[in-house]
């Protein structure tokens, strides 16, 4: 991973992420560097768009994350082959909230993991 941070701070500071600048990096931070690894690094970043990446990488977990209820919904749906299971199945979920607000056990939960954690 030294080897990408590295790779990482030099585009951050606007410097050309060459061998010798790589190098130059991991031997500032300590780091035994390996030629090997310092010309596969320059060489599959060659024509790689490090802003674009980044943002990309940024941006995958955000779109993922909400999608899954609507997963389960269809899921549901195609089990069942009518949508009133469907809904059904919905309906379900909506009791179970309920069931769970009458519990304080949720507090205790938190209470204890502030424990944990001072």
């Amino acid at each position: 991973m030294e080897y990408v941070y590295a790779a990482l701070i030099l585009n951050e500071s606007g410097e050309e992420i060459n061998e010798d600048n790589v190098t130059a990096v991991l031997d500032a931070a300590g780091v035994d560097v390996e030629e090997s690894r310092v010309k596969a690094l320059v060489a599959a970043l060659e024509d790689v768009d490090i802003e674009e990446a980044v943002e990309t990488a940024a941006a995958a977990p955000a779109a993922t994350g909400g999608s899954a209820g609507g997963a389960e919904a269809a899921a549901a749906a195609d089990e069942g082959g009518d949508e009133e299971e469907a809904a059904d199945e919905g309906g379900d979920e909506e009791e179970a909230a309920d069931e769970g607000d009458d519990d304080d056990e949720g507090g205790d939960s938190a209470e204890g993991l502030g424990e944990l954690f001072g």
